[in-house]
C-alpha cells in the first residue's frame, strides 16, 4: 500500500546537515496495524509526515498503491491526503470555533470530487459509533480530552480513508482514557479494515499493534533501546 524506497529527509541547522530520516526503505501493507516506535528526536514523526504525504522527501521515492507519488505537486498531494489519509494528533487539532459536528464534517468541505456518501448521515453514524452523539453541538473546549480525541478520530474517518496516521494519540490523556483510545484505534483496523500507523515513544503503547517499526537517529533499527 505505502512504500518508501531509500528515502531521506534532510534539514540544515545553521551549516550542519541533519538527516531526520536517513535512507529508509519500508513497506506498510493494506489493513496492517503497525507502530513506529522511537525516542524524541529519532525521526519517527518526520517519517509519519512522509508516509502521510505532508512532507516531500529530500531524495528517494514514495509509492501509494503502486503509484509513484514522489514528484506530484502540492495540489495533487493535498487531494490524495484528503481522500486517502486520515490524521490523528496528540493535540487533537480541532477548530475551536466549530462544533463537534462541524469539525467532523470539515474534510468534506475540501473534497475535490463528488462524494459517494451523504456527509451528514456519515457524520451522525460516526458520532453514534464513538459515543459522542450527545456532544455533537458542543464546542471543543466544552468536552473532555478523551472526547476531543474521539472527535479527531471520527474526523479522520470521514472521507473513508485507506490509512489512519496517529501521532502520539494518547500523549495528552490519562491512562484509562488512553487505553480507550487505543481500543478504538484497534477497532478501526478490525471493523473498518483501515490501515493504522501509530507513532509513539511508549513501548507499552507500541505493543498493542501487530508490528513494531523501530527508529533511532533517523534510521530503522532492529530494536528500541
Amino acid at each position: 500500500m505505502i512504500k518508501l524506497q531509500n528515502v531521506y529527509k534532510t534539514y540544515f541547522l545553521g551549516d550542519e546537515q541533519v538527516h531526520a530520516v536517513d535512507n529508509v526503505t519500508l513497506e506498510i501493507k493494506e489493513k496492517e496495524y503497525v507502530s513506529i516506535l522511537g525516542s524524541s528526536g529519532s525521526g519517527k514523526s518526520t517519517l509519519m509526515y512522509l508516509i502521510g504525504l505532508l512532507e516531500h522527501p529530500s531524495s528517494g521515492q514514495i509509492f501509494l498503491d503502486g503509484k509513484n507519488v514522489t514528484s506530484l505537486g502540492d495540489e495533487k498531494l493535498s487531494q490524495i491526503r484528503n481522500e486517502a489519509v486520515g490524521f490523528v494528533f496528540q493535540s487533537f487539532n480541532l477548530i475551536p470555533k466549530f462544533t463537534v459536528l462541524e469539525n467532523i464534517l470539515l474534510p468534506t468541505k475540501y473534497a475535490k470530487r463528488k462524494l459517494d456518501f451523504n456527509p451528514l448521515a456519515r457524520a451522525e453514524e460516526l458520532l453514534k459509533k464513538f459515543g459522542i452523539w450527545e456532544r455533537r453541538n458542543f464546542f471543543p473546549n466544552k468536552i473532555s480530552g478523551g472526547q476531543q480525541q474521539r472527535v479527531a478520530i471520527a474526523r479522520a474517518l470521514m472521507m473513508k480513508p485507506k490509512i489512519i496516521l496517529a501521532d502520539e494519540p494518547t500523549g495528552n490523556l490519562d491512562t484509562k482514557t488512553g487505553d480507550e483510545i487505543l481500543d478504538l484505534l484497534e477497532s478501526l483496523n478490525r471493523d473498518f479494515k483501515v490501515t493504522v500507523v501509530l507513532v509513539t515513544h511508549e513501548k507499552d503503547v507500541a505493543k498493542r499493534t501487530r508490528r513494531q517499526i523501530y527508529m533511532r537517529d533517523g534510521k530503522l533499527v532492529g530494536k528500541y533501546l
